[in-house]
């Protein structure tokens, strides 16, 4: 079947920087996607966009490019609750993947077995209106309490502004509690602000609440522009990682993103985002934290 991607948005760069930084031995590229090859895998004929392909092979030729050592593949809303590009990329990984799901209710204990067996260790509700129809609350807690016996954890994506209306139901939640991309807060906006100031509030009341310190590209005002020279690209966002990392170093996560989706102004160099971590997390320790220890004791526990 023949795809063709949504006008106006950009591919991924094929061509990353090689990082300065050093990534920590065993480290884990945290939040990751696979698209299609739609011949193999078709889109959902109801997502909200068509991406470029981005196979697994890519994915782990990028992964010892940057020097990761595991990847998570978080499912992509263009496959919708098609997971299967997803669970042929951590079946393909020599054990060096674990993934993330998109299941409905109908989904069956069989086919979540089949899918822990291949390394599915969580599922992701979207509430990012622009990229997914609502799902009803009442069946997102049905799945999380079903998915809570596999010791599976819930990624929850959404927007700064929607976290008052949804606060009820995530802190509801039976299982780790995963927020996607620090709740997308907008960065324009003080690091001490009430905005961001809830957010910190909900993960230091919630200690089940992780979040990944991730996309600066995605949440960046100022854009990509390193000075001087340096390669610190998307300073507005530091602040706001850096005070999550440092507030809460057993329950942070760090991802490339990659392919990137859905981007129309810049498409980032993969390299550039591996050298935005030691601006967010300062030592060593804290590195390790993010990179190694957290992703492993959450992705692969039993290895610990």
């Amino acid at each position: 079947m023949k795809f063709h991607k949504t006008p106006g948005w950009l591919d991924w760069y094929a061509g990353p920087s090689k990082p300065l930084f050093k990534l920590p031995a065993g480290a884990v590229d945290a939040h990751c996607h696979v698209f299609g090859p739609g011949a193999e895998f078709p889109y959902a004929p109801e997502r909200k966009y068509t991406p470029c392909d981005a196979s697994k092979q890519q994915l782990y030729a990028l992964r010892d490019h940057l020097g990761f050592a595991r990847n998570v593949v978080v499912q992509a809303t263009c496959h919708g609750a098609d997971n299967r590009a997803m669970v042929d990329a951590l079946v393909h990984s020599g054990g060096k993947a674990r993934g993330v799901a998109t299941v409905r209710r109908s989904v069956t204990d069989r086919e979540l077995q089949d899918m822990h067996a291949a390394g599915v260790r969580g599922v992701r509700f979207n509430f990012v209106r622009r990229l997914v129809d609502f799902t009803p609350k009442d069946e997102l807690m049905e799945i999380a309490g079903r998915i809570v016996r596999l010791g599976w954890h819930v990624v929850i994506y959404f927007e700064a502004a929607n976290l008052p209306e949804l606060w009820s139901f995530f802190t509801a939640l039976p299982t780790v509690v995963v927020v996607d991309h620090m709740g997308r807060p907008d960065v324009s906006l003080p690091v001490d602000g009430p905005q961001f100031e809830l957010f910190i509030r909900f993960m230091r009341e919630y200690p089940n609440v992780w979040s990944k310190v991730t996309c600066p590209e995605r949440l960046s005002v100022t854009g990509p522009k390193a000075l001087n020279g340096e390669r610190n690209a998307y300073r507005d966002v530091v602040p706001f990682a850096k005070r999550i990392v440092e507030s809460f170093p057993n329950r942070v996560l760090w991802g490339t993103d990659w392919p990137h989706p859905n981007l129309k102004d810049h498409m980032p160099d993969d390299g550039l985002l591996v050298d935005f971590i030691p601006h967010i997390a300062t030592t060593p320790e804290l590195q390790r934290k993010l990179l190694v220890d957290n992703p492993m004791r959450l992705y692969w526990p039993e290895e610990k």
